[in-house]
């Protein structure tokens, strides 16, 4: 079976992709009728696509069904040839595809929803962190005290935002892994397609894989602590250089 696969992304009134694939007419498919009692439940029907490609149809999916699985007893039914079996496995692989983008719609979107204004929350402190330290440009000798306190502030501020969103992003991750794992990468269903379908820009967002999020015991330096805390590192070694070349001995 070819890994080429069309898909048509045409939206009905569920928010979902409407349902079909292609796969190459080299690719015999035997009439609906002799395979029926194998198909799928959300399965239409099959019928000769554009070039040289069958499109194979389904009712809509909610991404809540279980997973569509070639049924087991479909290899030991003699009354089938190899084109029959083909025929359902192409089908439930279809089903597959379609049922897991409707079921990452389904759970991302709430998770979306809760990841926007926490994204927000921690550009706004990572934009407060920059402007503080800068501020350090037109501060006197006499105020750097007060001015480091405004600073620690702005540090734990934008560490608290980087922890809370990596605590969603590390959802987010999840999902994405579980619906990789059920289809070819050329089908995967975009988790940025996903947010902005629901009028989100998650183009920026920092999302790591499943494995830079950890249980929260072994990993703790997840993806957007990791580069806050490399951004206060930085910061941090600029006042000490200062302070060095001032020939201040406390430690800033």
């Amino acid at each position: 079976m070819s890994r080429t696969i069309t898909l048509t992304h045409a939206l009905d009134q569920s928010g979902l992709t409407s349902q079909a694939r292609s796969v190459p007419a080299g690719q015999d498919v035997s009439p609906a009728a002799d395979v029926s009692r194998y198909a799928h439940p959300n399965f239409l029907c099959s019928e000769p696509g554009p070039g040289d490609f069958t499109t194979f149809s389904f009712t809509a999916f909610t991404g809540r069904e279980p997973e569509p699985q070639t049924p087991l007893s479909v290899y030991e039914d003699r009354a089938l040839d190899r084109e029959h079996l083909e025929a359902i496995r192409t089908q439930y692989q279809v089903a597959r595809i379609l049922w897991s983008k409707a079921r990452l719609r389904d759970r991302a979107v709430p998770v979306l929803r809760t990841a926007a204004p926490l994204w927000e929350a921690w550009e706004a402190a990572h934009t407060t962190l920059t402007a503080v330290f800068r501020e350090f440009w037109e501060t006197p000798d006499n105020r750097w005290r007060s001015q480091l306190l405004r600073l620690g502030d702005a540090e734990t501020a934008a560490l608290d935002a980087a922890r809370a969103w990596d605590a969603v992003a590390g959802q987010l991750a999840d999902l994405t892994e579980e619906h990789a794992s059920a289809v070819e990468y050329e089908h995967e269903l975009a988790l940025t397609t996903v947010a902005s379908e629901i009028c989100i820009d998650a183009s920026v967002w920092l999302i790591g894989a499943v494995t830079d999020y950890g249980d929260g015991v072994w990993i703790t330096d997840t993806p957007l602590a990791r580069q806050a805390h490399t951004a206060i590192g930085v910061q941090r070694g600029r006042l000490r250089d200062v302070a060095d070349l001032a020939g201040d001995r406390e430690p800033v």
